[in-house]
């Protein structure tokens, strides 16, 4: 994506249902984690000492990703085509966020590393199947 499409996907930006399922992912990922993840989950695991295999301690991470990427996606994309593009640059971002965590005084969390590739894979999965039909359809109407 250069320059001149970014800024000609901002200019001519309208809410379309692509666009809309996108932020509705995204939004539902940030509810999970605000009312479910943090304030319940986290709590009871932490407190009962329950080994859960990290999922909690990388909550923030799985749950802050997918709405990075999918708002992302409902931003800067009127297609589908460049969906799968956004999603790896959101992962890849993410990623990168998380191995400059000592520049900020954090140490780096292997864990959340993990998590946010993991929910990448994931985010490309629930994509690609969302809109696996508009996608087939865009590649044979450009035949």
């Amino acid at each position: 994506m250069r320059i001149n499409d970014f800024i000609s996907v901002l200019t001519n930006w309208k809410l379309t249902t692509y666009k809309a399922i996108n932020f509705a992912i995204g939004i539902s990922a940030l509810l999970i984690y605000e009312f479910v993840g943090r304030p319940i989950y986290r709590p009871y695991i932490y407190k009962n000492k329950i080994n859960d295999f990290h999922i909690a301690d990388t909550l923030g991470n799985t749950f802050g990703t997918l709405p990075t990427i999918f708002f992302l996606i409902a931003i800067l994309s009127n297609e589908t085509t460049k969906g799968n593009y956004l999603l790896k640059l959101g992962t890849f971002s993410v990623v990168v966020f998380e191995l400059a965590h000592p520049l900020l005084g954090k140490p780096i969390d292997i864990w959340d590393i993990i998590a946010t590739i993991l929910t990448g894979f994931v985010s490309h999965i629930i994509y690609n199947n969302l809109f696996k039909n508009r996608q087939l359809k865009k590649k044979t109407t450009n035949r």
